[in-house]
């Protein structure tokens, strides 16, 4: 059925305003004015989310442009350079925002400013480097760049809000796609064991609640709805420990401990793909992987193992 289905089809679901991409139906927003002014508000915030999920000490102030750049240029040290050139990226994310701001002062004045002006040209060429300097750039959780959502702001920079909100649906219908996986691996494994049992309903809860904390924005006044659910659900996840018997062989409980410790790894990888609202693929095939290689050791039939990691490499 969902197959017929055209991207951007609107339908009310559940009393829910929602539009349909790539194979899910999410909640639909509307799409502000195509205005200097609407595109300045959207940079603004697209650089502070994107702040706040990159790792520490790279939220340069654009005054600091040159200098970053002069330390970035010298340093030849591969992992030093690295950071050098996060710090040169945000700087320029910083600097990109500065001028917009200084646009939008002059407008306000009734100075109307046009698209090919030196200055709008120089925010461009600002967003674009960033974002060129984004694979520098790691999630604050070490595991890896996020460079879809680094390159938001130039998006929000370059297409109109209405281009801008499709791509952001068709972002979320992508990170739904791997909290779907995730949530799979995690079902196998916890597999055949019945102290792991009561932890399936949780898995399945935290994947629903991680896909509503990823298609709703934090103005909505639904989020004093959904934020509970998704930390609440988390922290049960967190919290739970099986049930063992009183005697229990060294090799059955390592077997606990590693599934403890692989569903506390995807809880974190689901917990960041809902708040990071975009796709995290290495981070993914890394822990889809890691679960592949668990259950072979375990000797269990990998058919359903083997088709979810192929659907992700595959991508």
């Amino acid at each position: 059925m969902s197959e017929n289905i055209k991207n951007g089809t609107r339908r009310t679901l559940d009393d829910k305003d929602c539009i349909y991409y790539d194979g899910y139906w999410m909640r639909y927003y509307a799409p502000p004015d195509n205005t200097l002014a609407t595109k300045y508000i959207l940079i603004r915030s697209l650089t502070r989310r994107t702040f706040h999920h990159t790792e520490p000490g790279i939220n340069t102030p654009g005054r600091r442009l040159e200098e970053a750049r002069r330390f970035y240029d010298a340093e030849h040290d591969p992992g030093l350079k690295r950071v050098n050139g996060a710090m040169l990226a945000g700087a320029l994310f910083n600097r990109a925002t500065d001028i917009f701001m200084s646009i939008m002062e002059i407008e306000e004045k009734g100075v109307s400013i046009s698209t090919d002006n030196e200055l709008m040209r120089q925010c461009g060429e600002c967003l674009k480097e960033a974002m060129e300097l984004g694979v520098s750039v790691r999630h604050y959780s070490g595991h890896e760049g996020i460079d879809e959502l680094w390159g938001e702001p130039l998006k929000a920079f370059s297409m109109t809000t209405e281009a801008f909100y499709e791509s952001r649906y068709r972002k979320i219908a992508q990170t739904w796609r791997d909290i779907d996986h995730i949530s799979d691996m995690l079902m196998e494994v916890i597999k055949n064991n019945d102290s792991f049992d009561q932890l399936a309903d949780l898995i399945r809860q935290l994947c629903e609640a991680a896909k509503l904390e990823s298609e709703t924005m934090r103005t909505d006044a639904a989020i004093f709805t959904v934020w509970p659910i998704f930390v609440s659900t988390s922290e049960r996840l967190s919290a739970f420990r099986p049930e063992l018997k009183d005697r229990i062989s060294s090799e059955t409980l390592a077997d606990y401990n590693k599934r403890l410790e692989l569903v506390r790894k995807g809880k974190d990888l689901l917990n960041y793909l809902a708040s990071a609202r975009v796709p995290m693929p290495k981070s993914t095939r890394q822990f889809l992987d890691e679960c592949g290689i668990y259950l072979e050791q375990r000797s269990r039939p990998q058919n359903s193992v083997k088709r979810i990691v192929s659907t992700v490499r595959n991508r």
